[in-house]
């Protein structure tokens, strides 16, 4: 069984269980997150109800994998809202006390489970499970839950039979727990590597083609969620992308990489493009794939997504990682234990940010990500045993 948060439309958490089944080759692979959800249509998975399997499978000697992302520090309700359609999340949000007893009785109900930490399994819940395993989970800010949180993800991780992480604040925090864990790049380092055919084949057609097309010069592929929706940060983000689009000659391509509750909004990426005075376009498409593509064919990505500049890096391009505070969140942890070339700015640092990525050279880009690739191919040996 993979079971993540492939269960919501995010970028990152849609490719998981992909880049799993490549490598892993399971023989009947069953999805599963909190929510029952079909994420087909966007290039994801038909997924089950983690809390409907557990009642069905309690003399099945099942495979747990946790296929990856930031799931240590999600909460009951964070996944549930984010499991929701956007209309339906803001009428729940507009309903609730977030943290009241109210809110904690809804989101209990709706991820089907009691707990702290949802997209953790407790060993319990399939008790013939003949394995536990984290691959390449993060947890950066669980220093910042409180005690009952924090007890409730160590105790589920002393269950596991092996537990990669994949920035060095996680590998720290369980530490610290007495907890043993290995380091391990994010599985989509993996993307170019396994789905390169696919996913340069998507850049011959659709909407990719057309961007590719309007600028014959090449584009950055941009990105940034509803952390930066306000007026001044985006007009902050389109002034820097003007003066890096003047230095450059290059287009912009807004996308989104994740249109669940919280995530990205279109109509935030409209005003930017809008406002900008050089040339850009916003990128409709939602398929994993075609975002994939879309940055692949770029000559460069910033944004706000861990995942979109994970794909960067797989491609060997220059890449910047658009940050509220350099300090202490899931990006600048993974890129500073994983990176050499490490640009994270803020909004009004983008511009110089950018020019310095795009002046690095495109053979160590490739050399660091075939590294990349390779740390991750022998950490998934050790962890799965194979």
């Amino acid at each position: 069984m993979l079971f993540g948060a492939f269960d919501r439309h995010n970028f990152g958490d849609l490719l998981f269980p992909h880049i799993a089944i490549k490598l892993l080759s399971p023989e009947k692979p069953v999805f599963a997150g909190l929510a029952a959800s079909d994420l087909r249509p966007f290039g994801g998975h038909d997924v089950q109800a983690i809390a409907g399997l557990a009642a069905s499978w309690q003399d099945a000697p099942v495979h747990i994998v946790h296929v990856g992302g930031e799931i240590l520090t999600c909460d009951a309700w964070e996944a549930g809202v984010m499991t929701l359609p956007p209309a339906e999340a803001g009428e729940i949000m507009t309903r609730f006390v977030m943290h009241s007893a109210e809110a904690r009785e809804w989101a209990r109900k709706r991820v089907g489970m009691a707990g702290y930490a949802p997209y953790s399994v407790m060993r319990s819940m399939f008790p013939c499970a003949t394995s536990v395993i984290y691959n390449a989970v993060g947890g950066v800010e669980l220093d910042r839950r409180d005690n009952d949180f924090r007890g409730e993800v160590f105790d589920k991780l002393r269950e596991a039979d092996a537990v990669g992480v994949r920035d060095h604040l996680t590998e720290a925090h369980l530490r610290a727990a007495g907890i043993a864990c290995s380091l391990m790049p994010d599985s989509a380092v993996m993307v170019a590597e396994l789905f390169g055919d696919l996913i340069r084949g998507r850049a011959d057609g659709g909407e990719v083609a057309q961007a590719r097309t309007a600028f014959p010069q090449g584009y950055l592929a941009v990105q940034f969620s509803v952390d930066f929706s306000d007026a001044a940060a985006v007009s902050t983000i389109g002034s820097q992308l003007d003066a890096v689009a003047g230095a450059t000659g290059l287009g912009v391509v807004f996308f989104r990489a994740g249109a669940a509750p919280w995530h990205d909004e279109i109509g935030c990426l409209e005003r930017a493009a809008r406002q900008m005075k050089r040339a850009a376009r916003v990128f409709a498409s939602l398929d994993v794939w075609d975002i994939c593509a879309l940055i692949a064919a770029s000559r460069g990505y910033a944004g706000s997504s861990l995942h979109g500049r994970i794909v960067a890096t797989a491609f060997g391009l220059p890449r910047v990682s658009l940050v509220h505070d350099v300090r202490g969140s899931k990006v600048a942890a993974y890129v500073a234990t994983w990176e050499e070339q490490a640009e994270v700015a803020e909004p009004n640092g983008l511009a110089r940010a950018l020019a310095a990525a795009l002046a690095v050279d495109v053979r160590l880009l490739r050399k660091m990500a075939l590294q990349l690739a390779e740390s991750y191919r022998l950490a998934t040996r050790q962890l799965f045993g194979v």
